[in-house]
């Protein structure tokens, strides 16, 4: 499914051109499903591990239209103190103002603006992504995992994401030097996504 949009002209064409009917029957409204979707990320630590943690509080919208993917949307907001990363001191550090400052900004936001079809399942998305205040545009490698109806009605659209950041781009700087060099906190973050969306009635 060629979501959220295309690159060019010619790619929108070859887009609409081809679809198939099967996608085309998704076209509708999902709301994100928290009990099956995990945002995540993953950050080196002291230059030597990484460290995972995720958001356990947000919600997100897909406007998915398979017959004409460039006019497809998604939104997410995310609850930044619901971040987790298995350690609670740690958790209460990156709410803090050398971070997050979740007590002033409570939320991080994604609003798509374009993306393109790469052929099969993946596809690439585009969109504004806030943080701090600040926003700067994000992509997305995305793998569609399909489509399937569950046990209790509800039709889903399954979604797998990938992207880096650096994270001092969005104003998160903080950091500590090693006596060994090098820094405790990379700047460079991976994003992973795992969506599950539920069509609307």
């Amino acid at each position: 499914m060629g979501t959220f949009g295309s690159r060019n002209d010619e790619t929108a064409t070859a887009t609409t051109t081809g679809v198939n009917p099967d996608l085309a029957a998704l076209t509708g409204e999902y709301t994100i499903d928290p009990a099956h979707t995990t945002i995540g990320f993953v950050a080196r630590h002291a230059m030597v591990t990484n460290v995972k943690g995720s958001f356990q509080d947000f919600t997100g919208t897909l406007e998915l239209d398979g017959s004409d993917p460039a006019k497809s949307t998604a939104t997410i907001d995310v609850v930044m103190d619901s971040i987790e990363t298995g350690n609670a001191d740690r958790d209460g550090h990156l709410k803090s103002a050398d971070f997050f400052k979740t007590d002033e900004f409570p939320t991080m936001t994604f609003r798509t603006t374009k993306a393109e079809a790469l052929g099969g399942d993946d596809y690439r998305i585009t969109g504004d992504l806030t943080i701090l205040g600040t926003t700067k545009p994000l992509t997305i490698d995305l793998e569609f995992n399909g489509a399937a109806t569950d046990p209790f009605g509800n039709q889903r659209v399954g979604f797998e994401g990938k992207a880096e950041i650096l994270r001092s781009e969005w104003g998160l700087t903080w950091n500590a030097a090693l006596e060994t060099g090098g820094v405790l906190v990379s700047d460079k973050i991976k994003l992973n996504f795992d969506i599950s969306a539920i069509r609307k009635a």
